[in-house]
Parts: C-alpha cells; structure tokens; sequence
C-alpha cells in the first residue's frame, strides 16, 4: 500500500516542525511570483483580474500591464531540512487589505518583505508592511526584487531609504527564478537563527 506522503502534496512523515513565514509588499511588487517560485508545490492563490472598479481604490501608477491581484493570500511549501518545512502565505499588497495580512501574521514567525525600486514612490510603499511587522515584533528580511531593464542602486542607498536598521538583513533578487528568490529565505532564516529563543534547529 502507497503512503499518503508519498505524493509531494503532502508533508513527509519525517518533518516535525512547520514554520510560517509571511510575504508582504506593496501592491504589484511580485509576492505571488516570489511564492511560485519558491514553493515545491503548486500554489494556492487567489489572483482575481483587475476590474475597472478596482483601478479606482489601487493606483496602477507605474503598474499599467498588470492584469491580476491577490484579493486574499498566496500559499506555498519548502521543506528546508528533513525535519522542518517552511509554509509561505503572500499577502495583498493594497491598503485596502491590510486586516487581511494582520489575520496572515497570526501565527507566523517572520516576514519577507519584497521591495520595488523602479520608482521612489514604490520604494516608499513599502513602508506600510515593515511598519506593520514592526508593530507586531515579528523578525524580518527585507529584499529588493530587481526588474529587468531599470536601475540598481546600492545597498547602502536602500537602507537610507527605507530606515532599515543594521541588522535587518537586505538581498537582491529575481522573484521570477527558483534560485535567485530562494536567497530572501535564507537570509530570513539565517537572521531567525540569531535569535536563539526561536530555536528552529528543534
């Protein structure tokens, strides 16, 4: 008889700790992306089409080719070691949505928080979900997800621009490519490991 674990849907019977970690970011800086390519299931999410009614509450500034957006949370899976798994829940990005992803950080250990540079008013967006983690104490990682075609600018520029403090890590990534997204992960999980209380190596 085949093992109902045996279908990489499930959790292996091997895993005994699961983490939740959150991904916040403003509107259309590319949370869902970043979940599918991290996730080593097909993810669940509710991206709905933007609606002209839509376009009246969410600025499309600098996002005119966006077709779709999460209306509640994206949801995927990483086993990271053979005993703990990682469970990413995206947030929407719109203000609009903000008990939304206050419901999501229940239960979460820490955030991922996605930063857009292609505009200095998309960089100040982001402003919303680092003072939300802040409010609630969740640790956090912060990394810039770098689009094709438009500028890079130093780490030490982002972080005067967004207040980041010394020890809050910071990363470049490609949201779209397995790879290069995983670096956020690590770098949050390597800051968690500095905390010693959370005690995620048990």
């Amino acid at each position: 008889m085949v093992s109902a674990n045996s279908d990489t849907r499930y959790v292996p019977d091997h895993v005994t700790r699961s983490v939740k970690i959150v991904v916040l970011g403003a509107f259309g800086v590319g949370k869902t992306t970043y979940v599918e390519a991290v996730s080593e299931i097909k993810i669940l999410n509710t991206e709905e089409r933007m609606t002209q009614a839509g376009e009246l509450v969410d600025s499309l500034a600098g996002l005119e080719n966006k077709e779709t957006t999460t209306v509640a949370m994206d949801f995927g899976r990483l086993t990271v070691t053979d005993e703990i798994v990682l469970y990413l829940f995206g947030a929407p990005g719109q203000p609009r949505f903000h008990h939304t992803v206050r419901a999501l950080m229940t239960g979460a250990i820490a955030g991922l928080v996605l930063v857009d540079t292609r505009q200095p008013e998309r960089v100040a967006e982001s402003f919303t979900a680092l003072n939300l983690l802040d409010e609630v104490g969740l640790p956090y990682a912060v990394a810039v997800n770098s689009f094709e075609g438009h500028p890079q600018y130093p780490e030490a520029q982002i972080r005067r621009s967004l207040d980041l403090a010394p020890d809050i890590p910071l990363v470049f990534l490609d949201a779209r490519h397995r790879a290069s997204a995983k670096a956020g992960l690590i770098a949050l999980v390597e800051h968690l490991l500095s905390f010693p209380v959370l005690e995620l190596s048990r």
